[in-house]
């Protein structure tokens, strides 16, 4: 009766005086525009919301992690909070829209405890482009941290709208390849509708909510977490994080997170704002895992001639890549890549006289490579020669002493925790044998680049072969470009392998020259490898040419100009003091835009657009002073350059 008595005369004087504990902080932007709030449910589970200038954004979404040895997705309290702190980051990128980044966030560090007393850390980022957050469980008690589910939540609004790529299901399509990120996205559609193939959706997504538009991913993967995606289903707009399937590992790997001493989540980041700030936005470098330590001298983006996009198996000869390397030699290219079977159909005693040949005219070369052990049916090689530590020092001691500067890699078995790993082991292998490293058949990249400089690209899309293999993949191509450009590219580079003029064989090309040529503008990838062969590219007049002879191999900066997701863009790129500024139509009908490019200062250029005919261009000069009105026809695009 005591304890009660004085626990009433407490509570009595703290609601008459007022002695309840201070609020705590709030979680917001620097600029105050987002707002975070982390909270424990009704039914006792942590839960989060965001709000954008006072509008909804993510409305009340489920936060969770599940263990073998802990439960954190139900009865759990929040058992304190770390005052809110800035958190700054300065870092340069080679690969990416930007060459010199600065990141400013506040952060704030929850540590949930369940009925056990086992605790769970979640931390959020809040910058003025979006917001971060991730589990980290270092917790001593919980000796075997291994991963059950998670219930991660990102709920909209019954109203908004979804641009989405579906996932593959996995052991599917060609030789049992997928998933390989290589679908048509399903756009402009409601929230909630399930995905076409039943396997989830794949990150990026692309979210409109009370004119709020919203990225979500995730970045910084350290080969002991798995890739995730969005659930197949989701009921009322309410996403779920899901796991990969069962088969997307490597041979007797495992599937799902775990650890021993930690186990530290990716970060899910979601890009919030107007079409400009998601398209300028940063998140996917800003919370990556920082840069490994490495030579760096023999970094080198650039842009790269491929006989195979439209001559596929057969040219893959020593004579057939001998003029490839002429052609890139012509276009002052950087690269030639030399693609699947190379080793049966030239070998590398022939292979060392193509990188000879190659290197007296400052042309480096790129080898394929299939990944796969036995997770699929591909019968390309060179394959199964890098699964271990010991096989690929043998084949990259190999490769460098040859002179070869970088790989391409194809055919992996998706995003399990062992096939993250693989990746990862590769990266830093050939980092080592100072090679440049390109993913084929592959998982989203998820912030790569920054953490390995030698990654260039990785294709993780629909790319151009696909147009090259049937009409059902080629009509809907300017769509399917338009839309690529505000989701996979956003963050990580891009392998669509763009860019022909001429004919391809047995299909009826609906792009416009006028379109191809804007993609080698719009298209962020650290090795542009374009698909046009030297007979298409001998059709198009030499101000284009010289065009692509002159265009950089690095961005330093972006800026959002227009478009809408599947329908148009316009986006304008920095290097040094010049502007390249890129547009296309994929729209059904003619597009009138009016461009305002004073933010180039006062500079004179060059406008490249489409001609009387499909296939044909024309030239005119502009100044950055003057606005530009410029008449897209379907399908078709322009660039421009100020200098």
């Amino acid at each position: 009766m005591k304890k009660i008595g004085s626990y009433l005369v407490i509570f009595s004087v703290c609601v008459l005086a007022g002695c309840s504990k201070p609020a705590p902080d709030l979680l917001t932007s620097p600029d105050k525009q987002l707002h975070v709030k982390v909270f424990v449910t009704k039914q006792s589970a942590l839960a989060y919301s965001i709000d954008r200038a006072a509008q909804p954004v993510i409305l009340e979404s489920d936060l969770g992690l599940q263990l073998t040895a802990a439960d954190f997705t139900q009865g759990v309290a929040i058992e304190s909070q770390s005052p809110v702190a800035p958190v700054t980051d300065e870092y340069s990128m080679r690969v990416g829209k930007k060459s010199k980044i600065a990141y400013s966030a506040n952060e704030q560090t929850f540590v949930i405890e369940n009925a056990q007393q086992q605790k769970l850390q979640v931390t959020f980022r809040v910058s003025n482009d979006g917001v971060a957050f991730r589990y980290a469980v270092t917790d001593p008690v919980i000796a075997q941290k291994q991963f059950v589910k998670e219930t991660t939540g990102f709920h909209f609004a019954p109203t908004a709208k979804a641009w989405l790529q579906p996932m593959s299901v996995a052991q599917t399509g060609w030789s049992n390849t997928n998933p390989s990120y290589e679908e048509h996205y399903q756009m402009d559609i409601p929230v909630g509708t399930p995905s076409t193939l039943g396997a989830g959706w794949a990150f990026p997504g692309l979210f409109n909510t009370n004119n709020n538009w919203v990225l979500v991913s995730e970045t910084g993967m350290d080969g002991s977490w798995h890739a995730s995606r969005l659930s197949h289903e989701s009921a009322n707009g309410a996403y779920t994080v899901a796991p990969p399937q069962a088969p997307e590992v490597f041979t007797n790997g495992g599937l799902l997170a775990s650890g021993t001493d930690k186990l530290i989540s990716p970060w899910r980041i979601l890009a919030i704002g107007d079409l400009p700030t998601i398209m300028q936005s940063t998140l996917g470098t800003d919370l990556a895992i920082p840069a490994i330590t490495l030579k760096n001298d023999f970094i080198k983006p650039g842009h790269a001639s491929w006989s195979w996009a439209i001559l596929k198996d057969d040219f893959t000869t020593f004579d057939v890549q001998k003029k490839f390397i002429d052609y890139a030699a012509d276009m002052h290219w950087d690269y030639t890549l030399i693609d699947a079977d190379w080793d049966k159909k030239i070998g590398y005693e022939k292979l060392k006289e193509l990188v000879d040949y190659a290197a007296q005219k400052n042309i480096g070369i790129l080898v394929w490579f299939n990944s796969s052990g036995d997770w699929n049916q591909t019968p390309y090689s060179p394959k199964s020669e890098l699964l271990t530590r010991e096989q690929r020092a043998a084949v990259f001691t190999r490769l460098r002493d040859i002179g070869v500067k970088g790989l391409k890699i194809d055919f992996f078995a998706g995003d399990g925790q062992s096939m993250i790993a693989y990746y990862v082991d590769i990266l830093k292998d050939a980092a080592e044998f100072n090679l440049s490293v390109n993913f084929h058949g592959a998982t989203l990249p998820r912030g790569w680049q920054r953490t390995y400089p030698n990654l260039m690209t990785m294709e993780s899309i629909k790319g151009f072969e696909f147009t090259t293999f049937s009409q059902a993949d080629q009509d809907p191509v300017a769509k399917h470009v338009a839309m690529a450009l505000f989701a996979r590219n956003v963050f990580d580079p891009m392998d669509f392998t763009p860019m022909a003029f001429g004919d391809i064989p047995n299909i009826k090309r609906v792009t416009e020259n006028s379109f191809e040529l804007a993609e080698s503008v719009l298209m962020i990838s650290g090795i542009q490898h374009f698909a046009e062969i030297p007979e298409g590219m001998a059709t198009v007049p030499d101000y284009v040419k010289d065009f692509l002879r002159e265009l950089p191999r690095e961005w330093d900066d972006v800026k959002f100009i227009d478009g809408y997701p599947g329908k148009y863009l316009v986006l304008a790129r920095r290097a040094d003091e010049a502007w390249y500024i890129a547009g296309i139509n994929a729209e059904a009908e003619s597009k009138t835009l009016t461009l305002d490019l004073s933010f180039a200062g006062d500079q004179k250029g060059v406008l490249i657009g489409s001609g009387e005919t499909e296939r044909s261009f024309v030239q005119q000069e502009i100044n950055s002073k003057t606005s530009q009105t410029i008449t897209l026809r379907p399908n078709a695009g322009f660039v421009v350059v100020l200098k």
